[in-house]
């Protein structure tokens, strides 16, 4: 098997705990191939580095960066999976230059309109949701949701091992007459059936956290907004209970006892073991890690990176995408 080509520089955390999860990763059986200037990454750990001279940072343009910029990591690791020198890229870095160098450089599957971002959401006690599109496409045509909630089913599929995922759509109620003009018409679109797509209705912005569908289809912007919404109310209620916990000596007994339970409950909804965000209609595979990635978070972006790889996700990709244009 190809090794994984990870950006050594991209995120907040890099590149100490960007080289220190690829290490994690290599040692827990991943073949993983470093990418970075080597006076910036530093020790590899032992690992392989491919050099290139320059850095998309994260406040830069992405489009303007990745012209430019030629040289750098995040370009040389989608010209890595291009080669056919490996088998798929991950970066925590600037996730608009990470989809325009796997654009630009791995290329479109044949017949997908846009890629798009599909992110796990969590569903404590089994597999997580996915919402797509949750960020790569501001303004969405009907036919582009459809492939969205194509590719993400096939997603599901290969990674989470689910038979017939259902797919939902979000609105602003359950009912057909529901939403905005595009709602309404990718509503009829996927109720009048879809190869590969298990389309079970609408969905409402309460229902993303635990959903009751394993795919939620919408427009990248507001994938975008409804995924920030439900990670800063996590967090809130997170510092909440910590808070009341942390109030009085009577709260801290109580937090004693309170404290592991939820802890492992705190876990179940933790991003870091997801591994990041898949960039679906890609010819490859192209993992986005968040920005504040740790080393545990690139172990495990690696390791579905590895995995979804091997299991020809693209292909399948492709083949359904087909399917639903002929």
């Amino acid at each position: 098997m190809l090794p994984v080509a990870l950006d050594a520089m991209g995120g907040d955390k890099a590149p100490a705990e960007i080289v220190a999860g690829a290490r994690q990763a290599a040692d827990g059986g991943v073949p993983v191939v470093l990418v970075g200037p080597p006076e910036l990454v530093g020790d590899t750990l032992g690992l392989e580095l491919v050099p290139c001279t320059e850095v998309i940072a994260m406040a830069e343009d992405p489009a303007a960066a990745v012209r430019r910029k030629k040289d750098s990591s995040l370009v040389r690791a989608a010209e890595l999976v291009r080669d056919g020198r490996a088998s798929a890229m991950v970066s925590a870095g600037n996730t608009g230059a990470t989809m325009a160098s796997a654009l630009l450089r791995m290329g479109r599957l044949p017949g997908v309109v846009r890629p798009c971002i599909a992110t796990p959401m969590p569903r404590p006690g089994r597999a997580p949701a996915v919402l797509v599109d949750s960020g790569a496409n501001v303004e969405c045509t009907g036919a582009m949701l459809v492939q969205f909630a194509q590719m993400a089913s096939v997603y599901v599929q290969e990674r989470y091992r689910v038979r017939e995922p259902t797919v939902a759509l979000l609105s602003v109620g359950e009912e057909a007459t529901k939403g905005t003009p595009l709602v309404k018409e990718v509503h009829g679109l996927l109720a009048a059936g879809v190869p590969g797509v298990r389309f079970v209705g609408n969905v409402e912005g309460r229902d993303l956290l635990d959903c009751r569908a394993d795919v939620v289809v919408t427009d990248g912007f507001t994938g975008n907004v409804a995924l920030k919404t439900a990670e800063g109310a996590l967090r809130f209620a997170m510092g909440l209970v910590l808070g009341v916990l942390a109030h009085d000596d009577q709260t801290r007994s109580a937090g004693d006892v309170l404290l592991p339970h939820l802890l492992g409950a705190a876990a179940e909804v933790d991003p870091e073991r997801t591994g990041g965000a898949m960039l679906l209609g890609v010819d490859g595979v192209c993992v986005i890690s968040h920005g504040s990635s740790s080393a545990v978070a690139i172990a495990n972006a690696l390791r579905v990176a590895h995995d979804l790889a091997k299991s020809g996700l693209a292909t399948r990709v492709a083949d359904l995408v087909a399917r639903g244009a002929s």
